[in-house]
């Protein structure tokens, strides 16, 4: 019985190329980390974080959870590639340690057994064991035949576009591609030349020996078998299957504590290289499906960073509205990771942006002395009045108006002190700057913003605009609490502070994308209209919410394709003829109302129409119109 042929050379050199490379390079990520995540990562070892990586490597790295509860049928084809090839090489292993003739063995005696124990099935366990390898094989054969079946007709498995492969990828896809057929053939000759075998390979083989050279074919298939899983290996770290190490990793630095932030790191590069290219992130874009863009998706970005290519093009041109993150079976911050790509590495902005002319016209410009960078000085005559609560409306809900005299005649209601602070001359809140690249100038509006809140002594600050609130609770540093007037309004009715009339009004709540998937905020909002109007559901809500398509986020997608975004948007939540499509977000109410033939309106103007009569003669008592409210507020 041989212990060694010269056939396993290549299986052996891409084996353990791939195990040093993959060991060398998380030693220099580990190097490469901050002292304070290096003392996370290193608490996360001896800590519950461990247990917690270990388990989130079986549920989604090896059974693919997450993509088998958004697509069944992918998610069977994913786990059964990675578990079933998973279980092989444990139970080869075992095979190898019992019923070989030494223990301990070198890893190619478990991947080709079947080759130094050509006879081996001659006792009961024996012939259970290889019924159990056959049928792990067979597991993974059937994923695969999905996976090939997946690359030319995506519908199959429930896709609707699949990633587009470079060479290099080919080649790696090609090779994992003839591992499983090749071992299936060469196990299955070996069997038919000795009588030996299960279902598959002894069937197989015996069919294949009744009418060919069994034991001269074998051998070249051992070959093949041996070069798909060498090259497979070496070809791994250049390719997109180099997740498969990866994403270990990854598990447990994020289990540790250890996040993306706003600047390029180590923690964001493994991200990218965690990238599995699946496509779930091309199948929620909408960008993809609606306006045929399918080259500035996570998994196009993510392989330009690692190949360090431009990516300009890819890091600007998204609505950023999270879909893909929401899909993306590996947990990517994928917004996270774009935003740092847009981040100005030179402190000059990449492009001047419409953002800017605003920002400009709040600004004294003075050329710092070194002429190598600008300062900007903050003018402004806003007068900060002191008020329990601060009213942000923010620049989209300025061109809503609807909105902001809604949120007005709410606060009259409930007798609110408001501020109205953006009412007459206030900045923007930074975010627009910020997707732009611009964190300089955003930190100005930010500092100045934070300071005249501080000076309102308010306790409350409420915004209508999803953006403003985000920007609000994750980059201002103020001891004020930020709600969104969904939130504020749901604590009104949970107050008893107003009432409403029931209008029996059909609708349908849309959810903006940073309300929604970013801010987390879904149940006020609908418990809102549920308390003035019958909320009726749709398929495209919640986590799945559809992105109105006019993104502050975007500013290369022209007009027309962002319009063609909305109209498939609103055609959908438009389906069940609603009276009313809702929102909490003003650019989406704006985007919506020029497209829809139903009517568009903010939960605070549907929640304004409803305030009952006790309270409406309560505000007509008081002798003040719209314009004396604003008045006073403002002193």
């Amino acid at each position: 019985m041989k212990d060694f042929d010269p056939f396993v050379i290549p299986f052996n050199v891409g084996l353990y190329f791939i195990l040093i490379y993959s060991v060398v390079r998380c030693v220099i990520w580990f190097r490469q980390l901050s002292r304070a995540d290096k003392l996370r990562l290193q608490r996360g070892f001896f800590s519950r974080a461990f247990g917690e990586s270990l388990r989130e490597i079986f549920m989604e790295s090896l059974i693919h959870r997450k993509i088998l509860k958004a697509k069944p049928v992918l998610g069977y084809m994913h786990m059964s590639l990675a578990f079933g090839w998973f279980l092989l090489i444990v139970f080869g292993t075992l095979e190898a340690d019992i019923f070989g003739k030494s223990h301990l063995n070198p890893p190619y005696k478990a991947i080709f057994f079947r080759f130094f124990n050509p006879g081996h099935g001659n006792s009961l366990l024996a012939e259970i064991w290889e019924f159990i390898m056959d049928l792990l094989l067979a597991f993974i054969l059937s994923g695969l035949l999905l996976a090939i079946v997946k690359r030319f007709l995506p519908g199959v498995v429930g896709m609707k576009k699949t990633t587009k492969l470079r060479l290099r990828d080919k080649i790696a896809l090609t090779a994992l591609w003839l591992v499983f057929p090749s071992r299936l053939i060469a196990e299955s000759l070996t069997c038919g030349a000795h009588g030996s075998g299960s279902f598959l390979t002894g069937t197989t083989g015996a069919w294949l020996a009744s009418f060919l050279p069994a034991e001269s074919l074998a051998y070249p298939f051992w070959w093949l078998y041996s070069l798909s899983l060498g090259v497979f290996f070496i070809l791994l770290p250049v390719t997109r299957y180099m997740h498969i190490p990866t994403e270990l990793f990854l598990i447990f630095m994020r289990n540790s504590g250890i996040t993306t932030g706003d600047k390029a790191g180590t923690f964001a590069e493994v991200e990218v290289h965690s990238c599995s290219s699946c496509g779930m992130c091309i199948d929620a874009c909408q960008m993809s499906f609606v306006t045929g863009i399918n080259n500035i998706q996570p998994v196009y970005l993510h392989r330009a960073l690692r190949n360090n290519e431009d990516v300009t093009e890819k890091a600007y041109n998204c609505l950023m509205c999270g879909r893909c993150e929401e899909a993306c079976p590996v947990g990517i911050e994928v917004s996270a990771v774009r935003m740092i790509q847009r981040r100005n590495k030179t402190g000059k902005p990449l492009y001047e942006n419409r953002w800017m002319g605003y920002f400009r016209e709040h600004l004294n410009h003075e050329p710092a002395s070194s002429g190598k960078t600008q300062n900007y000085k903050i003018r402004s005559n806003i007068r900060v009045e002191k008020a329990d609560t601060i009213y942000f409306a923010g620049c989209m809900t300025h061109l809503t108006p609807g909105i902001k005299e809604a949120m007005i005649k709410i606060f009259r209601a409930a007798n609110e002190k408001v501020w109205f602070m953006d009412e007459v001359e206030g900045a923007c809140c930074g975010r627009p700057l910020m997707l732009a690249g611009n964190d300089r100038e955003a930190r100005e509006l930010i500092n100045f913003n934070s300071d005249l809140i501080w000076k309102s002594g308010a306790s409350k600050l409420v915004t209508s605009c999803p953006i403003c609130y985000n920007i609000f609770r994750s980059s201002y540093y103020i001891d004020t609490e930020i709600l969104h007037h969904s939130q504020y309004i749901k604590n009104l009715i949970d107050n008893e502070a107003i009432r409403f009339n029931y209008s029996h009004k059909k609708v349908v709540y849309h959810d903006p994308c940073e309300l929604g998937r970013v801010a987390g905020i879904y149940e006020e909002p609908r418990d809102v209209v549920s308390w003035v109007a019958d909320l009726v559901s749709v398929p495209e809500e919640a986590e799945k919410s559809l992105c109105c398509g006019n993104s502050l986020a975007n500013i290369f997608l022209p007009p027309s394709k962002k319009n063609a975004i909305a109209v498939d948007a609103i055609k959908r939540l438009t389906a069940g003829n609603p009276d009313i499509v809702a929102t909490s977000c003003p650019l989406c109410k704006k985007t919506f109302s020029r497209v829809s033939k139903t009517r568009v309106a903010d939960i605070a103007e549907i929640v304004a129409e409803e305030i009952s009569s006790v309270q409406s003669k309560r505000i007509r008592t008081a002798s003040v119109n719209l314009r004396e409210m604003v008045n006073q507020l403002l002193g």
